[in-house]
């Protein structure tokens, strides 16, 4: 197997950091959005001491929903547009926007770096993401309510981690399959 090229490993902590900040306005957007609403009519029993009681709770609204007002959602729009960059990011890393963006406007104002770093997990780590997001995309589409949310601050944490700590999440995960023999052995 040829030798793997390495990349300046600032670049995927850059394209995280925008990547937190994308999949925080999503969250929020799930959050308030179809995924969470309730709705239909809730009974209550008073008592003469003024208290109440619920009896029936309203009904979330996602289950019921034609399939077109939940594809409208904004949450749902908003995480779709993140799943497609990182799908962008895992095909062809090269051309994503956050990559090309820090080749271009961040790097060349920056020293070179001092080490550079295998560019497989952080390509790896992408494909996390999709697989998150998508999970969230498809179980809100067959009407799970809080699935979309749940996946997107899911993706936010991560991106999150490696934005402000470094930690990559998906290149943990690479290593231990690597360890494990699944991926990623050179001969």
């Amino acid at each position: 197997m040829a030798e793997v090229r390495g990349i300046d490993p600032r670049g995927p902590r850059f394209a995280a950091s925008i990547t937190a900040v994308l999949l925080l306005v999503a969250t929020f957007l799930a959050l308030v959005g179809i995924s969470t609403a309730r709705g239909g009519i809730e009974w209550f029993i008073n008592f003469a001491d003024g208290s109440q009681k619920q009896i029936v709770p309203a009904e979330f609204v996602l289950p019921a929903s034609p399939l077109l007002a939940r594809i409208a959602d904004p949450g749902f729009i908003s995480v779709l547009v993140i799943a497609l960059l990182f799908l962008w990011g895992v095909v062809a890393p090269r051309t994503a926007p956050w990559g090309v963006l820090y080749r271009k406007a961040i790097q060349p104002r920056l020293a070179p770096p001092t080490e550079l770093e295998d560019p497989r997990p952080p390509r790896f780590a992408q494909g996390v993401g999709l697989v998150v997001t998508g999970v969230g995309l498809v179980l809100h589409l067959i009407g799970v309510p809080y699935a979309l949310p749940v996946a997107a601050g899911l993706a936010f944490v991560a991106a999150f981690l490696n934005a402000v700590f470094g930690l990559c999440l998906g290149c943990q995960l690479w290593l231990l399959l690597q360890r494990a023999g699944l991926v990623g052995r050179t001969a």
